[in-house]
């Protein structure tokens, strides 16, 4: 519940701060609500078939090489969620920037309101359909019921969209840059988590060695059925009896996004 609820928060957040850019940018301006709708509905309808195609695409799997399908979604899922963590980190305000110099050329007639709804729509599109991903991996990966994704993924929605309006309504004074670095933080490890699960399937489907089985093991003094255990499972991916494949991809995935989001971080010799 709690992943699922990170996650969406952190994308309903960003699809809510680009909307937010964009009505301030738009504000007064005749049919801009009307478009503004276009584009959001447009956005959820296109991440609803990408949800329902993968979806799909694991029930044709079932029984067929699950473990090999598992671990290749909780892959792609890995890379992506380090890739936005490393992107966003530099490109946040380019984005930002972009979305409001949009909205201006609609307001000044240089471009059409039909812009308005575009932009969105991809916004909504991506956001959504990387959720979609991110939800389905996290149920790949230890089991989560449909109840606990839907619970955290409706608090993530509400959370995100109200933290995003409050900022648009100038109600919340806080710095972005908090809320995107306890998120970065967050979803950092649960990449590696992810990954973890990942190295988890490769065994059991024979595909790599586990190399140690298990290379520790914790369960006597933080098992994984105590509340703490549990916690630490779903924010951090702790496991009590893990492989030593599941700790190598663990280790890897984390330093490998880390070193990336303060390499992006970096200035450049040009820049300074």
């Amino acid at each position: 519940m709690i992943g699922s609820a990170v996650i969406v928060f952190r994308e309903t957040l960003e699809a809510a701060l680009l909307i937010g850019i964009i009505a301030a940018a738009t504000r007064g301006l005749i049919g801009r609500n009307f478009w503004l709708g276009i584009g959001i509905g447009a956005g959820l309808v296109g991440s609803l078939i990408v949800a329902g195609l993968t979806e799909k695409i694991g029930e044709l799997a079932e029984g067929t090489g699950q473990e090999i399908f598992n671990a290749t979604i909780l892959g792609i899922a890995v890379l992506m969620l380090g890739w936005h963590n490393i992107w966003m980190s530099t490109h946040g305000r380019e984005m930002a920037a972009q979305a409001k110099s949009v909205g201006h050329a609609v307001k000044t007639g240089q471009r059409e309101m039909s812009a308005l709804a575009i932009l969105i729509a991809l916004a909504v599109l991506r956001e959504g359909s990387e959720t979609a991903l991110f939800l389905y991996s996290l149920a790949a990966g230890d089991g989560t019921s449909q109840v606990s994704l839907i619970s955290g993924g409706l608090l993530g929605l509400a959370g995100g969209i109200g933290v995003g309006w409050a900022l648009y309504a100038g109600l919340a004074r806080i710095p972005l840059r908090h809320f995107f670095t306890v998120t970065s933080a967050l979803i950092l490890f649960l990449a590696a988590g992810l990954a973890g699960q990942m190295a988890r399937f490769l065994v059991q489907g024979d595909v790599i060695s586990p190399l140690a089985s298990p290379l520790w093991d914790s369960s006597s003094f933080l098992p994984m059925t105590s509340v703490l255990g549990n916690l630490l499972h779903l924010l951090a991916g702790y496991e009590a009896r893990p492989t030593g494949m599941q700790a190598l991809f663990y280790g890897l995935t984390f330093i490998v996004i880390l070193l990336g989001m303060r390499w992006s971080r970096t200035p450049s010799p040009q820049a300074i």
